[in-house]
């Protein structure tokens, strides 16, 4: 039961982690070959706009934030459907 907003938060955090592995400095024991795939990775990765782009076009599936009340009734539409297929 993911939901649009933790959606975005999950790329946006993928991303900060493949950076990270990036540097030497933030995580000095990772091996070459790690280094070189995150790096290879990032570069076809969404940014910031993209992702921008993304929530405009479709909000059903990435929101920076949903408002409490929409995020309720998302959650509960989740619950609901997921016992009825039960």
């Amino acid at each position: 039961m993911t939901l649009p907003d933790e959606r975005y938060r999950a790329v946006k955090m993928a991303r900060q982690f493949l950076q990270e592995l990036m540097s030497p400095q933030k995580t000095p024991k990772v091996p070459a070959i790690i280094r070189s795939q995150a790096r290879s990775i990032l570069r076809h990765y969404p940014g910031d706009w993209d992702m921008m782009q993304v929530c405009e076009a479709s909000p059903h599936v990435f929101q920076t934030q949903m408002e409490d009340v929409t995020k309720l009734f998302k959650q509960y539409e989740q619950t609901k459907a997921s016992k009825d297929e039960t």
